[in-house]
């Protein structure tokens, strides 16, 4: 996959080039959780169709620059999932700032995209936060099938609560929609999202039932 090829290059060159400016190696840190949740809760929609998923992930991070790899127990559709992501990101005051690349795999999926590959798919993200308001943009690269798609949130979140309202826009076909999540955080571990897709212009494929996620995430010491 090319496009997997490429992000895996990527994370090597900024990561290498990040860590050899450390004086010291063991100013890297290496980061893990995993995560059970009742549904696969992506972008207003449940992907997993009703059924629950179990994700991962390990990150390892130097100043402001990081790598690490995010594993999913897949959808309905594509199966198992695997994402592979590097960024940097800062604050400044009460502002805040992060971009990113993350390349979508799937590798036991028949599904191909425009390129004749293994289903995968790459976003550039910028998001941009100040105080409890935040901002991100994600834009599809490399991609022939999902270039005219771009997705954005807006959110705000204030002590254990939060809101977010996220607008997917597909020029390419009819699956534009808005949805939006009310988020409360029980504790560092437990958390609870109510998501509903509250305006839509589509084909009939895009559910907008009212969605109850619950999940529990654990840090894994390394």
């Amino acid at each position: 996959m090319k496009k997997l090829t490429k992000a895996i290059a990527l994370i090597g060159a900024v990561s290498a080039a990040s860590f050899a400016q450390a004086e010291d190696m063991s100013a890297i840190d290496i980061s893990a959780s995993a995560t059970v949740a009742s549904m696969y809760l992506w972008r207003g929609q449940d992907l997993g169709n009703g059924a629950a998923a179990v994700s991962g992930d390990i990150t390892a991070s130097v100043g402001g620059a990081y790598a690490g790899v995010w594993t999913s127990s897949g959808d309905s559709t594509y199966g198992n999932e695997y994402d592979l992501y590097v960024g940097y990101g800062g604050e400044v005051s009460d502002f805040s700032y992060d971009l990113s690349f993350w390349t979508y795999s799937y590798p036991g999926s028949d599904a191909v995209n425009g390129e004749g590959n293994t289903f995968d798919l790459t976003d550039f993200i910028v998001s941009l936060g100040y105080m409890g308001a935040s901002f991100s943009y994600y834009y599809p690269v490399g991609s022939a099938a999902t270039e005219d798609y771009s997705y954005m949130t807006l959110g705000y979140g204030m002590d254990a609560y939060s809101i977010t309202v996220g607008i997917a826009d597909d020029e390419g076909s009819l699956k534009d929609y808005t949805h939006v999540d009310l988020g409360y955080a029980y504790n560092d571990s437990l958390s609870f999202t109510v998501s509903k897709i509250v305006d839509k212009d589509d084909d009939g494929s895009v559910d907008d039932d009212v969605r109850i996620a619950v999940s529990y995430s654990l840090p894994i010491s390394m």
